[in-house]
């Protein structure tokens, strides 16, 4: 399953996630095949799908989970490593793909209840040409602004280095703590694991944190940046100062390293997106999975609820899954489980107690999605650029009294996303510093909001807002909290100690939680696959 949401606003580049490439270990060889077979309660034989070219009885991969990591895994295998996984089954325990990507298409609307955009990273841009949606990706305008609410005003985001002397939104004493600080000039290392706070006070200054960190934090993460761990969340920006002794000592470093290196010629496939900019497809982002399970076809199985997972004598796995044709079981050379930590954790706790209890420490709290729209009109003159409602959105920071996390400016995004005459306003609300919203009804949710939005985006007299959507995400988003990468470490160091080679774990709590980093990390736990079988050479 993907992450819930990101809003992506202040972000410059998809490169501050981290990429985490787990070493498992090599067993030794299996001399013997095994084979995917599918028992039902009765002793029936379901026969499984075949792929083209690949050995219907032989599962190289089960995939558990339907949701964009699971698929992009799938979709890697068979367009990149088809000769080595040639027969790939997704599992999936609902009854459609997408996990928390869902689009709504309704009265002349077409809206996002979970992920909303994406940073159109060469990645993504691949599977979305290899899934047949070229033609269908739209770009949001490179040169619309993002906004941050502070007291009382919503304030432009730089978006280019010339940006930087005129914006509002910091002092000039700010803007000089952070660049003195991003050339060394401030303390040095604590030597323990800094959470984010620490890391941009320490480098930046408080006004970074508090102006465009802190906001994008809750944007990104619904996250409490007190406890978000720097190295886990945005493991490329905290690398910078390990390389360099400092975030511009770092990038120039890096930048030497990257020119030594011939740059592998891009695929000519691939259309061009100019600037920082986000994107999504023509009927919204469940076309990306939709189309993977078209091409996938028979191999992904929807309503497949996996009860159990055992350790064959020949290596492999056995898989028991609840279906609506009764108990199925699959036979697989190996597996991934990119379902949440906390599923993960359930099934995993009879292979190994070690990887289970570090699973279960992953935290998910809670999110909503509230979907309005309002004539145009009721946007407050103030906030329109040449007439009209332009940018990519507002994040609002906790300090400024406003209870919504942030707002996407959907209209204004993408085409065709509203009727003539209307706005259309996405709102998260909820979070790691406001669970609390478990509690209130979609009625309160929506006052909520509307009361925020009156403050500053919203004309205070204008008429209710018509209400499209409200979605409430129990276990949305994983915090990549202080200690994050030392539990995945934990789980993955139990399961390769007691032999589970060959299991692997994925999602955007490996990945990180962006929808961009979850295609990044679906091919990197797709070549992890092809690398364990290609050196074993099941056949």
């Amino acid at each position: 399953m993907t992450t819930l949401t990101d809003f992506s606003l202040l972000r410059s580049s998809p490169s501050i996630f981290p990429i985490s490439k787990p070493n498992h270990q090599i067993p030794p060889r299996i001399p013997k095949p095994f084979k995917l077979r599918c028992y039902i309660a009765e002793g029936r034989t379901i026969p499984s799908s075949k792929t083209d070219g690949g050995d219907s009885s032989i599962a190289d991969c089960v995939i558990v989970g339907g949701g964009i990591s699971g698929l992009c895994i799938a979709q890697a295998l068979a367009t990149k490593h088809r000769d080595i996984a040639s027969n790939v089954i997704v599992t999936e325990a609902r009854d459609q793909v997408g996990g928390n990507i869902t689009t709504v298409e309704r009265d002349g609307y077409l809206w996002e209840e979970g992920p909303n955009s994406f940073q159109p990273s060469d990645p993504i841009l691949t599977m979305a040409v290899d899934s047949g949606l070229k033609d269908d990706l739209v770009l949001g305008d490179p040169n619309a602004p993002r906004f941050v609410l502070w007291e009382g005003k919503l304030r432009p985001v730089p978006s280019k280095p010339t940006d930087l002397p005129v914006f509002d939104l910091m002092s000039i004493g700010g803007k000089l703590r952070a660049g003195l600080g991003a050339m060394g000039i401030r303390p040095p290392p604590p030597g323990h694991e800094e959470s984010v706070e620490e890391f941009v006070r320490r480098n930046l200054g408080d006004e970074v944190f508090e102006r465009l960190i802190e906001p994008f934090c809750s944007g990104v993460y619904a996250g409490d940046p007190s406890k978000l761990s720097m190295k886990a969340a945005f493991g490329r920006v905290w690398k910078l100062e390990e390389i360099g002794g400092s975030i511009i000592g770092g990038t120039f470093k890096t930048i030497q390293e990257r020119n030594k290196t011939p740059k592998p010629q891009r695929d000519p496939r691939l259309p061009k997106p100019k600037g920082q900019t986000v994107g999504s497809f023509r009927k919204g982002l469940a076309m990306l999975p939709e189309a993977i399970a078209t091409s996938l076809g028979t191999n992904v199985k929807l309503s497949w609820k996996l009860s159990s997972i055992t350790k064959l004598d020949n290596g492999g796995y056995s898989l028991a899954y609840e279906t609506p044709e009764g108990m199925v079981s699959l036979q697989s050379r190996t597996v991934v489980m990119t379902i949440p930590s906390h599923v993960a954790s359930n099934l995993l706790h009879p292979l190994s107690t070690a990887a289970a209890d570090a699973l279960s420490q992953f935290y998910y709290p809670p999110v909503a999605s509230v979907t309005v729209s309002y004539p145009e009109e009721a946007i407050r003159k103030e906030c329109l650029i040449d007439g009209e409602l332009k940018g990519f959105g507002q994040l609002h920071p906790r300090s400024q009294g406003i209870e919504t996390l942030g707002t996407i400016y959907s209209s204004a995004l993408f085409p065709n996303r509203a009727p003539a005459g209307r706005v259309l306003l996405l709102n998260y609300i909820g979070g790691a510093t406001n669970p609390g919203i478990l509690s209130k009804t979609e009625g309160e949710l929506v006052e909520a909001v509307d009361r925020d939005l009156r403050k500053m985006l919203i004309n205070p007299n204008a008429k209710d807002p018509l209400v499209l959507g409200v979605r409430v995400w129990p276990q949305a988003i994983p915090q990549f909290l202080v200690g994050h990468l030392d539990l995945l470490d934990s789980a993955r160091t139990a399961l390769r100690s007691s032999g589970f080679h060959g299991l692997f774990l994925g999602g955007n709590y490996v990945s990180g939680v962006a929808l961009g980093r979850c295609v990044e990390g679906a091919y990197e736990v797709a070549a992890e696959v092809k690398d364990f079988l290609s050196q074993y050479a099941y056949n």
